[in-house]
């Protein structure tokens, strides 16, 4: 049982106490206003990134596999690949083989011998050196300095932390409070004016309004342009009628044309 309880969390200290209502202040004050631009932001980078920025990606990423990705894969698959095994094979043959077998039978008794006979007694002295100058300085640092820093920091980061969430809370709650506001004090009335004045105004308008204005404006183009025929009838003349076309028969007309069943032809003639 006692192993299943919790730890009770350590009192509060003066350094605490003192720095975080006047954090929290601080930080409600700077971080509304950087929410209300990041709301907007981000409402604006929604409806630009939708209708926007990912249909061009789309088209871009189709003419970037066209133009890039396809002919790549294609050089990959047809040149490159099999350019690739010749060169493995002949790396093969030419490298890997004599490398281990440099390595088996030369390299490896030679580390050997060096790491059993020169570098395990050197080592041995560089720990012991490395021991004495560098490691026991570095633990009197991180014990004395560095931790007791370290606990500090924390503390201020936390708090920093804290105030920071709360502000944005704050800012959250003020961001959406300007946005009801805008629409009871904006939207809707704007709306309400669109439906219920401006668009019957609209209808009135157009009925009774620009359609007979067109109406009128048709008949006065059609009255100008029967004037202008008239006038130019009076000072040019009546326009010439086209003359009717002669059909190029290569047979002659009428009675004298010839057909199968006259017996005035050439066969029949007596």
């Amino acid at each position: 049982m006692d192993l299943e309880k919790r730890p009770e969390p350590a009192p509060e200290g003066c350094l605490v106490a003192a720095i975080r209502l006047p954090l929290r202040i601080v930080m409600v004050v700077l971080v509304v206003p950087v929410r209300l631009v990041w709301d907007a932001l981000v409402a604006v980078g929604r409806f630009v990134g939708r209708w926007l920025l990912l249909p061009l990606a789309r088209a871009i990423g189709w003419v970037l596999y066209g133009l890039l990705v396809w002919p790549c894969l294609m050089l990959w698959r047809y040149v490159l690949a099999p350019v690739g095994r010749g060169l493995r094979w002949l790396g093969r043959v030419l490298l890997v083989i004599p490398a281990v077998w440099l390595y088996v039978h030369v390299l490896a008794p030679v580390g050997r011998a060096l790491r059993d006979y020169v570098l395990a007694p050197l080592g041995r002295g560089l720990a012991w050196l490395v021991r004495v100058l560098v490691v026991v300085p570095l633990l009197a640092v991180w014990k004395y300095v560095l931790v007791p820093v370290g606990r500090v920091l924390g503390v201020v980061a936390r708090e920093i932390w804290d105030a920071l969430r709360v502000a944005w809370r704050v800012a959250g709650y003020v961001s959406r409070a300007v946005g009801r506001a805008l629409r009871w004090l904006v939207v809707d009335p704007l709306r309400w004016v669109y439906r219920t004045v401006l668009t019957p105004v609209g209808h009135v308008v157009r009925d009774y309004v620009l359609r007979p204005v067109g109406r009128v404006a048709a008949s006065v183009r059609a009255a100008a342009r029967q004037a202008r025929a008239d006038v130019r009838r009076l000072l040019f003349g009546p326009a010439p009628r086209p003359e009717p076309q002669v059909s190029d028969r290569r047979e002659p007309g009428g009675p004298q044309g010839r057909s199968l069943d006259s017996s005035t032809t050439a066969l029949t003639k007596d």
